[in-house]
């Protein structure tokens, strides 16, 4: 029989229509990111974690240079998911008044973000562990397929959870646990034609440290990391006035104390690491992992006794600021070192980039370098916004509720651990030949604290009053600018 020549081309057009098609869901990419509450990397925060370094590390690439934009558990969460620095997104704490969760947020974040643009292109999304520390809620978010997100901040044992629209409370269950076994349920059931996005984020290391009860003795000769600037007191023109603070030093009570709390923040991220081993696996044996990247990631670091300070995050030193950033994919070079300087708002367009889809101009990120750009400059915006009001005034400590202080205790020897004037910005700049930090506090001192990293690694010479007029004009300028950036004003060298 003959067919008109129409016809023909028609069946060959649709048939080469079909093979692309086939061949576009052939090359599509699936994506995790494994998301850890306070993990640090300069005080060995991956050194236990055996598996992650096997299965991640010495099968991608390791960025050396990773920060988060803000060192405090939401707006760091909420810029991962995002893309965007917390001035954009407008949550600056991990209160309501802060955004944490907030109306802002709801309404004009969440339907933006990352799971909702994957969401729409097809992609299977799944998410399970800490949302924002203020969700309460049997609201699903919008552009997730399934949702086990966990109510409040960090747990460990008798936690509630929303799934998939539903409130569950588990009393003796131990979330990481509880964690793993719902992500290896969503990897046991993806439909393999579908490409799929994946995000689980675990408590651990963050307070109270609890570990599964089959890894609670481990480790027990381990000690904090006794850095060169461990208990070491701060004068004036140092380090701002929280830093400042009496007494000079940690006793030595408390610093055996940190000893446990580094030890039991080890033990807590053992169960994480047997998860990262099953997610592995799991893929493995429903042939995905060769089609899937697998991000590993921290929301902020952590000090642990740096600048006689017992225990916390948000402040602007190394400990803090940088975070472990693990990437394994297809694309990805075995065993290798990233130098180029990154940020986790990166991580929202790199998945975009790598998953052929438009990045809104309104992301304040950059695609991850993947090749062997080490000598790339760039400035990264740090962000923190205080925290303390009349009402967080702790009177068993030495101080005045005007102080506007938080987070002090006897247990910390009255080491506060924020303030209303602990507000600051800094610049990050890294290139080859530069590694420096420049800051300024919006405190009742305009106080500076600048560093060069390339002969100050643990930031015990503040060079902020000692610099040329000029350059710290330069960085002050750089700062104005950053912290009112969007999109690719963000990405301008000052």
């Amino acid at each position: 029989m003959m067919y008109p020549a129409s016809f023909v081309f028609l069946v060959l057009v649709i048939s080469y229509n079909f093979t692309e098609a086939l061949d576009s869901i052939k090359d599509e990419y699936n994506f995790i990111v494994i998301l850890t509450d306070d993990q640090d990397i300069v005080l060995q925060g991956l050194t236990p974690m055996t598996n992650t370094q096997q299965q991640i590390a010495n099968e991608g690439t390791t960025f050396v240079n990773a920060f988060t934009s803000s060192p405090v558990c939401c707006p760091s969460r909420s810029s991962i998911l995002s893309g965007k620095y917390a001035h954009n997104h407008r949550v600056t704490n991990n209160s309501l008044s802060g955004g944490c969760y907030g109306t802002f947020w709801q309404q004009h974040i969440e339907p933006t973000l990352l799971p909702t643009i994957l969401s729409k292109a097809g992609y299977q999304t799944f998410y399970a562990g800490k949302y924002l520390n203020q969700y309460f809620s049997e609201t699903v978010p919008p552009g997730w397929s399934q949702w086990f997100g966990l109510h409040g901040n960090s747990r460990y044992y008798n936690f509630t959870v929303t799934e998939n629209g539903r409130r569950v409370g588990y009393e003796d269950l131990y979330f990481t646990d509880y964690l793993h076994s719902k992500v290896l349920d969503f990897i046991n059931q993806v439909k393999q034609d579908t490409p799929f996005f994946a995000m689980v984020a675990p408590p651990a290391p963050h307070g109270p440290y609890t570990a599964a009860d089959r890894h609670k003795d481990l480790f027990p000769d381990i000690r904090a990391i006794r850095t060169p600037n461990f208990n070491l007191p701060s004068g004036p023109l140092e380090k701002h006035w929280l830093l400042t603070m009496q007494p000079s030093s940690l006793p030595l009570s408390l610093v055996e104390e940190l000893d446990v709390i580094h030890r039991k923040r080890w033990q807590s991220l053992m169960a994480v690491d047997d998860m990262v081993n099953g997610i592995v696996t799991s893929l493995k044996k429903h042939n995905l992992l060769e089609k899937t990247y697998i991000f590993y990631t921290s929301d902020n670091g952590y000090h642990i006794g740096q600048f006689a300070q017992a225990y916390d995050k948000r402040q602007p030193y190394e400990t803090d600021i940088r975070i472990p950033l693990l990437l394994r994919g297809p694309t990805i070079i075995r065993k290798s070192l990233q130098n180029a300087p990154v940020a986790l708002i990166d991580i929202a367009p790199t998945i975009l980039h790598l998953a052929n889809l438009e990045i809104p101009p309104s992301m304040d990120g950059l695609p991850l370098p993947l090749d062997k750009s080490e000598g790339k400059e760039r400035q990264i915006l740090i962000e923190y916004w205080g925290e303390g009001t009349l009402e967080t005034y702790n009177p068993e400590c030495p101080w005045q509720a005007q102080d506007l202080l938080q987070l002090c205790s006897l247990d910390a020897a009255c080491h506060c651990q924020d303030a209303w004037n602990n507000t600051y910005n800094c610049v990050r700049h890294l290139r080859e030949d530069l590694n420096f930090i420049y800051c300024e506090f919006r405190d009742t001192e305009q106080f500076v604290e600048a560093y060069d990293l390339s002969k100050d690694l643990y930031q015990m010479v503040n060079v902020g009053y000692d610099m040329l007029p000029s350059v710290r004009t330069k960085y002050s300028l750089a700062l104005t600018n950053l912290t009112t950036c969007i999109g690719s004003t963000c990405h301008t060298i000052y």
